[in-house]
This record gives C-alpha cells, structure tokens and sequence, in this order.
C-alpha cells in the first residue's frame, strides 16, 4: 500500500523479489539507478544491474557472452577500452562487497535487444525491470523543440514493453534538468508528465 512515506514506485518494486535496475540510453545511465537498487538490497530484495553500452563489446572475448548480444561484464573483464562504464560499476560493486556483474547490451534494433532482455529475465528469474533514464529525454515524443538523445532510450522502451511475462515494468526519469545541456525544454517535461498523469 502507498502512503505519503513510500512512493509508489517503491511500493511495486518491493512487491518484487528479483529487480533488473537496467540503464535505458546507455552511457552512465545505469549509475541513477544505484540509489534505488542499494535501496532495495537493504530490503532483501535481490538486484541485477544491466546497461545499455557504447563501449566496444563486439571487441571482447568469446566467454563474455551469455546469449546474442547480452554480455556478462565483471571486474576482471578484460577490455583496451577507456569508456566502460559497466567495467567501472562492476569493479565499484566488488570493492562494495556486493555482487559485481552488470549486463550489457551493444546497440541494436528493438526486436534483437528483447531477445536479449528475454534471456536475461529466463537466466536471472526476473520479476521486475526498472529503466532508468538519467534526464528525461525517454519521455519524449518526438514534436519537441529539442529531443535530447532519445534513440537509446527509445529502443529499451519498445523492447522491455514487449515482455508481458515480466509482472513490474517501470521508468524511472532520474535527473531532471541535465538534458538542458542536449536542448530539452523542461517545461515540455512537466507538460509530458502532467499529461501522462492525468490519462491514468
């Protein structure tokens, strides 16, 4: 039940025993969601963490790779890329004592990456996936003045919507006000989010 105390968002989440915190656009979003998944660590819940990448993944070993473009990074992932921020929150996670593999996904089409959401829900037993986005360019709808850098975000939106097999499904938008620097109005967001509540 919700109460002014614990946000809705929480409240779902908690009903959860297996959470993927998963970045939507790549890049660091994925670190938004620390706050939240160390949250629902202390509450007993089991957490994964999952990322969209730009780092060279097709440049790694064989035995990274789960299943088609899903790949296991851990902190002893040996990569000659300097921009790899999974590889980062994998060797933060270990020297936090906590479990240190975060899942990675190449760029790709929405069908491919649901495959391979898909696969990480069978292999881990997921019951509920949290997106985060760190800004609010997910939120876009394409009429805006500036969009930001929507296309990644875009792609892990159509993909996780299609795994009806997975009970939660929900966006976080972390960050308000750090798309300004890609051109996003924020009034535009509020008006979005405004619109979006009252279709409930």
């Amino acid at each position: 039940m919700t109460s002014l105390l614990q946000p809705p968002l929480l409240t779902r989440l908690l009903a959860a025993e297996r959470i993927l915190v998963a970045g939507a656009g790549g890049g660091f979003d994925v670190y938004a969601g620390l706050p939240i998944a160390l949250a629902l660590r202390a509450a007993g819940r089991e957490v994964h963490f999952a990322n969209s990448s730009f780092s060279s993944l097709h440049g790694l070993g064989m035995d990274v790779w789960e299943a088609p473009e899903l790949a296991r990074i851990t902190p002893d992932t040996r990569s000659a890329d300097r921009y790899f921020p999974e590889l980062s929150l994998a060797r933060w996670l270990r020297d936090h004592q906590l479990p240190d593999t975060v899942w990675a996904f190449p760029p790709t089409g929405v069908q491919t990456l649901r495959a391979a959401y898909r696969a990480l829900v069978e292999l881990l037993d997921i019951d509920a996936i949290l997106l985060v986005d760190g800004g609010t360019d997910i939120l876009m709808r394409g009429d805006e003045a500036g969009l930001g850098t929507p296309e990644e975000d875009m792609a892990s939106l159509a993909a996780v919507a299609g795994l009806q097999e997975v009970p939660q499904r929900l966006v976080a938008c972390l960050g308000f006000g750090i798309d300004a620097y890609h051109g996003v109005s924020h009034s535009l967001v509020l008006e979005k989010t405004a619109r979006c509540s009252s279709t409930r």
